[in-house]
């Protein structure tokens, strides 16, 4: 019975920690999924197109109120301070009146009127808010893709920035231990300095080489903020908040991602940038159809009534009867010539689609060339990657080999030295390949239209 309750507390306990996410991104602990994950929350761009999209939801609602009943309800009292007049002939009154007689002014009106009524209008039939609903949910899909479009833009931003301030901090370590090595050598030619051994030039010249290391090492640490800098800022996060990368750029695969970008297949669709194009194009062809359909007659409907009433002074208008009136009526607008102006405008929404299609052409050339030249570029840092790690291991080992020379007394300082500087070199370039590969796969991924999917 004891032990159930421990694997109920223990299963109790698992379903909290899977419902809080993973500990680690929390204490700032990110993988590079994990900080694409963050950036795809917190980056501001990101935030501004799911805004647009919302707006584009707001936009959706004002198409279709169009076509809902619009009510409407007004109350005005009048004053006539001074009561106007209507001129009538000056023999309409009296028969008797001479034919010369001047016209007849008359007061109309009272000083005191009163009016409520409601209005009902309805629209039955327009052509123009039919094409306006069946834009309306492409008008959404367009917004849908500009904010996926946004969340490619940022993932791409981040995954460099990781990789960068990866390469940083590996460029840091190497220099630690080139600067431990070099020390240790340099304390062991002061002691055989002082045995009378080797001349003071040669710890000299290892102090010089060490000062060097330390002035770049410091160099290398200005990277790594900038580098952290840059990721938070692509990631949104604030500036002061720590982070530390978990993924390993040492440990890729070089194998598996060879093979992994041996795949030529090319899907346009895949492409975000594209799919928008063909959005873009079926707004266009609907926003013709808007133009033509002003050709069709629109009919509407309004239903209006109210009370009126009348009285000499203000007292009396809340006293007096109100008198109901009522108007129902079915307006039928029929467009009949309008200078050519629907004709002009079909003309430039045309032109508009053929636009948009020319711009699909092109950006099916862009995408063959992006694939082209990522697929180029790809071969070429596998092939520099590959050159510069066998470089790194004959650097190696010819430090190590300098090193033993040098103790024998069969080798010179500036050999070792010499030795030194290109091991230092041969890293910084092994890594500085290793960083090209990755922006490489990078761009890869992105021209596919690989780099980032929604989950």
């Amino acid at each position: 019975m004891k032990n159930e309750q421990i694997i109920r507390r223990s299963l109790m306990l698992l379903a909290i920690l899977l419902s809080i996410g993973p500990l680690h991104a929390q204490d700032g602990n990110f993988s590079l999924e994990q900080a694409v994950d963050y950036a795809i929350k917190h980056n501001l761009n990101i935030k501004n197109a799911q805004l647009d999209a919302t707006s584009a939801e707001a936009r959706i609602g004002e198409i279709r109120a169009a076509g809902l009943p619009q009510v409407a309800a007004t109350v005005s009292l009048t004053n006539n301070i001074i009561i106007p007049r209507f001129f009538l002939p000056g023999g309409s009154l009296d028969p008797n009146t001479p034919a010369d007689a001047p016209p007849a002014a008359l007061e109309f009106g009272i000083p005191w009127q009163g009016s409520a009524a409601a209005n009902l209008n309805q629209l039955i039939f327009n052509g123009s808010y039919f094409i306006g609903l069946k834009a309306a949910a492409t008008y959404r899909e367009l917004a849908q893709k500009s904010t996926t479009s946004s969340k490619v833009s940022v993932a791409e931003a981040v995954t460099k920035a990781y990789y960068s301030a990866q390469v940083a901090e590996e460029r840091a370590k190497l220099l630690d231990l080139n600067i431990s090595r070099v020390d240790s050598l340099m304390r062991e030619t002061k002691a055989m300095n002082e045995s009378g051994f080797v001349e003071l030039l040669d710890v000299n010249r290892l102090e010089v080489q060490i000062n060097n290391l330390q002035t770049e090492r410091q160099k290398v640490q200005n990277l790594i903020e900038l580098s952290y800098a840059l990721l938070k800022f692509q990631m949104g996060m604030p500036a002061n908040e720590p982070v530390k990368l978990t993924d390993d750029i040492n440990a890729v695969n070089v194998d598996s991602l060879r093979s992994a970008s041996a795949n030529t297949d090319l899907s346009y669709e895949n492409r975000i940038e594209y799919s928008l194009l063909n959005t873009q194009e079926k707004l266009a062809g609907l926003d013709l159809r808007n133009v033509r359909s002003g050709y069709l007659p629109s009919v509407s409907a309004s239903l209006g009534y109210g009370y009126n009433a009348g009285a000499d002074k203000f007292s009396q208008l809340f006293t007096n009867n109100w008198y109901p009136n009522m108007v129902l009526a079915i307006n039928l607008n029929i467009p009949i010539f309008d200078g050519f102006s629907k004709k002009y405008q079909i003309n430039q929404k045309k032109i508009a689609i053929d636009k948009v299609k020319n711009n699909q052409t092109l950006l099916k050339q862009s995408i063959d060339l992006e694939n082209n030249q990522a697929s180029i570029s790809i071969k070429n840092a596998f092939a520099t990657l590959e050159t510069q790690k066998r470089n790194l291991t004959l650097a190696e080992e010819i430090v190590r080999v300098s090193k033993i020379k040098y103790k024998e007394g069969v080798g010179s300082n500036i050999e070792v030295i010499n030795a030194e500087s290109s091991l230092k070199e041969a890293q910084t370039n092994y890594f500085t390949a290793l960083y090209d590969l990755m922006i490489a796969k990078v761009d890869l991924s992105r021209a596919k239209g690989e780099l980032y999917t929604e989950k």
